[in-house]
């Protein structure tokens, strides 16, 4: 079953009739990607901040593809949404993490480089996917307002 017309083809790997779960999507892909750099980026970080800036980055890493996941497994539009912004939130979260990472002196700012591109990247797609959920949910109601309304003139007419 292809849920690709629903709000996703662009998302996926190759659209060949195969997207079954959160894991063919690409966006969620990449975010795996980014969680595990994540965990390598951190884990020469100081010791005193293993319960510091090093969990609130991991965190967030790991709450991306997380929510991703959530969301689509929910299989209702407006859940999804909320999962997809709450993605959204934590890859803000991972984005300023990261620069403040970098201005401590934890990181290097050209060794981050390549990641603070994917996880952008990362934010651009579930912009897209978000769009995308938007966009059905403005169809799903108007079709309601327009079945509401076909239905209560239906009523008008048949009282007459």
């Amino acid at each position: 079953n292809c849920r690709c017309s629903e709000t996703r083809e662009w998302l996926s790997l190759e659209c060949s009739g195969q997207i079954t779960s959160f894991r063919d999507l690409e966006v969620w892909r990449l975010a795996m990607d980014v969680a595990v750099e994540c965990y390598a980026l951190t884990r020469a970080f100081p010791v005193d901040e293993r319960y510091g800036l090093r969990r609130e980055l991991r965190r967030s890493a790991v709450s991306i593809p997380s929510n991703i996941a959530e969301g689509d497994n929910r299989r209702g539009r407006r859940a999804y949404l909320n999962h997809v912004n709450i993605a959204l939130g934590s890859q803000a979260e991972l984005e300023s993490q990261l620069e403040l990472a970098v201005r401590l002196g934890f990181l290097a700012n050209g060794g981050v480089r390549l990641f603070q591109e994917r996880l952008a990247r990362v934010g651009q797609m579930l912009h897209g996917l978000q769009k995308s959920l938007e966009a059905g949910r403005t169809r799903s109601a108007i079709v309601g307002a327009l079945a509401f309304l076909l239905s209560a003139a239906g009523t008008l007419l048949w009282a007459r």
